[in-house]
């Protein structure tokens, strides 16, 4: 049985740090799942990470699905929340709740939109259908990165008051959890300690009841961007690249493939088939 909304809250009180980590494909997720990982985070920056767009703008609920449903298949322990791309909540509250169910059909556990209180009553009608929902305010790549860029958040008091606001906002209309990204750590912990809902930070300190990192950036994968709150435990693209050169090195030779590669035939078949052919 995989963690439950339930179980998420109840680290918060329990004062346990939650593990979550962006994930995309079925192969990198078992592992994560098989690291005990909390929660399973289908990111829309699947867009950059996995199909190479610039940014998140372009990704499509049918690419979210797609995602998730590999994901799903994946995970045997962890919660598993899945975003909802640019566009698919914002028009009306019928297209967030639809949109929303497509998410959970193809097997997430529960939704992540962007947006403060503007978004609360969206929310709390995904909400009122049966369907969690995980907030997301600070730094918003879908709504934030196109006016402002990559800026980080709540570095003033009256910055910071809307945050805190906000989240309070988010709390009402019934998140289970909010993603806290590119805040000041301060404002940070100050949220985490205000509102009763689990704070995931995505670059926003050590204050935060959780944190959260894609796969690609902790194993050293994906080179095109580094952001500072991104540690890296490996660097895979280097180890590689290495083995992708021994490889065609190992073609080139001819010493790839070698005898326990590759499949033979019984030698008195082959002595008739030799025969057969005039060979």
């Amino acid at each position: 049985m995989h963690r439950s909304i339930l179980d998420i809250l109840k680290m918060k009180k329990e004062k346990k740090k939650i593990s979550v980590i962006t994930s995309y494909d079925y192969t990198l997720a078992s592992l994560c799942d098989k690291a005990g990982i909390d929660v399973l985070l289908v990111g829309d920056s699947a867009g950059m990470v996995m199909l190479g767009y610039e940014n998140t703008i372009p990704v499509t609920m049918d690419q979210m699905c797609m995602f998730t449903e590999a994901v799903s298949r994946a995970r045997k322990n962890a919660l598993l929340v899945s975003d909802l791309p640019f566009m698919s909540y914002q028009a009306s509250i019928e297209d967030a709740i639809s949109n929303s169910g497509k998410l959970i059909k193809s097997g997430a556990d529960a939704v992540k939109l962007e947006g403060g209180s503007i978004m609360a009553e969206t929310i709390s009608a995904i909400v009122d259908v049966g369907i969690p929902v995980m907030g997301h305010i600070g730094l918003q790549p879908q709504t934030t990165m196109l006016s402002q860029g990559y800026k980080v958040q709540g570095k003033t008091k009256d910055t910071a008051m809307k945050l805190i606001e906000d989240a309070k906002e988010l709390e009402k209309a019934g998140v289970f959890s909010i993603a806290l990204e590119m805040v000041s750590h301060e404002v940070a912990e100050i949220i985490s300690q205000t509102v009763s809902v689990p704070i995931i930070g995505i670059g926003s300190g050590v204050g935060c009841d959780g944190q959260v990192l894609v796969v690609q950036d902790l194993l050293g994968m994906y080179d095109k961007i580094k952001p500072k709150f991104a540690k890296r435990y490996m660097h895979l693209s280097e180890d590689i690249v290495k083995s992708l050169e021994d490889y065609k090195n190992d073609v080139i030779s001819g010493t790839f493939p070698a005898e326990e590669n590759w499949f033979s035939m019984e030698e008195d078949e082959l002595k008739k088939l030799r025969e057969q052919i005039g060979s």
